[in-house]
Order: structure tokens, then C-alpha cells, then sequence
């Protein structure tokens, strides 16, 4: 059964994505849902790679570079307006668009609406980057350490979040941080947080553009965790719920 329109929309962060961004968008499309760009002040082509799409794509711009997580919330606020849930993905092609119904059918007929992450399969061969491998089991121990959920992979950017939930929750975070911390946020609120298996493409035939910077990215984690961590020690949970 295919998605419904005002169910669903598809949320998609670009920066300095051009070689990429337009294939994405068009599987995206193939689903049959509203898709949201949001163009976070790119400084390459990925602007002009996807306007000509016109009123088939909600294209949103950033005049500057805000973050990824900035990125998102824009979408998200756009997003509300007509869907309850948002499917956010990659513009580097990592991802197939096509694999978001998995995530939709994971969401329980009953219950809290939960964040759905799509952990991603094949994560520890020789052809993936040494940042993703080890930025993803750093990032899942302190995850956990903070109070949030115990997933595979808290570093994947390919996600089910319900709307508006998400854009209730007061996230501090703007950049690539904004992805762990809300995962935190949402334990503390008591959203569930699930994961499904999706696929992932890396390797020599694909050429991916990450804007991870190892050493700058690892201490915004850093301060990111540990103000995470401190707010559980000192700050009652009835507090942090609101928080």
C-alpha cells in the first residue's frame, strides 16, 4: 500500500551536495509524498542542480551555512503544515530513498509515536570510512551514557521523526550534534525510539562528499555529551522532560 500524501513528507539537507543531490530528490519523488530540500547555504551548484523541479519540490534555502540540524528544523516547520511524520535522508546518495516505506511500516499500531532509525547494514567492512565506524560506536555508548536509547546506530541520518513532536523538544544543538541530542531528548521525553535495517552505500564506485571534520566534529560531540550528561546528573527527571 503506498504512503499517504498527508501522512507523510520527505525531508532532505543539503550542503555542497550537486554531484548527488538531484538523483536523490527524484527517488525521493517515486514515493509519492511531499519532499522538502532545504539548501543549507551551499556554495556549489546543489542550488541549481534541483530548482528547476518547481512545485514538485518544496525547495527551502539557508542563505548562509546554519548546520544540519538547522537544516532539519526548517524543514520540519515546513513539513507540519501538512504531514504527521517526516523521513529525513542524506543528500551524499548514501541512502536509498526507496527504502523509506520500511521505516513507515515500523511505526506500532498503538502507542507513543516513536522516532524510527534506520540503522544501517554492512557498517564494519574495509570500504567504510574510519570516521563512520568509529563516530558510530562513539556515539552510541554516549547516547546511552546520557540517558537516551540503546540503538546500533545513533550516527544514521536516515530517520522517521513524528511531527510535531520533534519540533516540541529543545534541542540546543544546530550541526551534525543535533542527530544524537535529540535522540537523548526524545528518551527523556518518553518518545520510543526504534530501529529498522536499511542499506548503505559506500565503497569505490561512489563517490560521497562528507562534511565531517574529525577533530572539530569529535569535540562539538564532546561538549555536546558531556552538557547532555550533566543536565541528567543535576536536573530531575520531571524537569528534564520539559527540557
Amino acid at each position: 500500500m503506498a504512503p499517504r500524501s498527508n501522512e507523510y513528507a520527505i525531508v532532505i539537507p543539503v550542503y555542497n551536495h550537486e554531484g548527488t543531490v538531484r538523483e536523490v530528490t527524484e527517488k525521493a519523488l517515486k514515493i509519492g509524498v511531499p519532499v522538502f530540500v532545504v539548501d543549507d547555504g551551499s556554495t556549489d551548484g546543489s542550488f541549481a542542480a534541483i530548482r528547476d523541479f518547481g512545485d514538485a519540490v518544496h525547495l527551502l534555502r539557508h542563505p548562509v551555512n546554519r548546520g544540519k540540524g538547522a537544516a532539519l528544523m526548517t524543514g520540519f516547520s515546513d513539513a507540519a503544515r501538512q504531514a504527521r511524520w517526516a523521513v529525513t535522508l542524506d543528500a551524499d546518495g548514501q541512502h536509498d530513498p526507496l527504502d523509506a516505506p520500511a521505516l513507515m511500516r515500523a511505526v506500532p499500531a498503538t502507542g507513543p509515536r516513536p522516532i524510527v532509525v534506520g540503522a544501517r547494514s554492512g557498517m564494519s567492512g574495509p570500504h567504510v570510512p574510519w570516521t563512520s565506524r568509529f563516530g558510530r560506536g562513539f556515539s552510541n555508548f554516549w547516547v546511552r551514557a546520557s540517558g537516551g536509547p540503546a540503538i546500533a546506530d545513533s550516527q544514521s541520518g536516515f530517520r522517521m521523526y513524528p511531527l510535531p513532536e520533534v519540533l516540541e523538544l529543545k534541542t540546543f544543538s544546530r550541526r551534525y550534534q543535533f542527530e544524537v541530542e535529540i535522540l537523548v531528548k526524545a528518551a527523556w521525553s518518553g518518545i520510543p525510539v526504534l530501529e529498522v535495517p536499511i542499506r548503505v552505500t559506500y565503497g569505490a564506485g561512489h563517490q560521497r562528499i562528507s562534511h565531517f571534520r574529525p577533530f572539530v566534529d569529535f569535540m562539538r560531540n564532546s561538549n555536546t555529551f558531556s552538557r547532555l550528561i550533566l543536565q541528567r546528573l543535576l536536573t530531575p527527571s520531571a524537569v528534564r522532560k520539559k527540557e
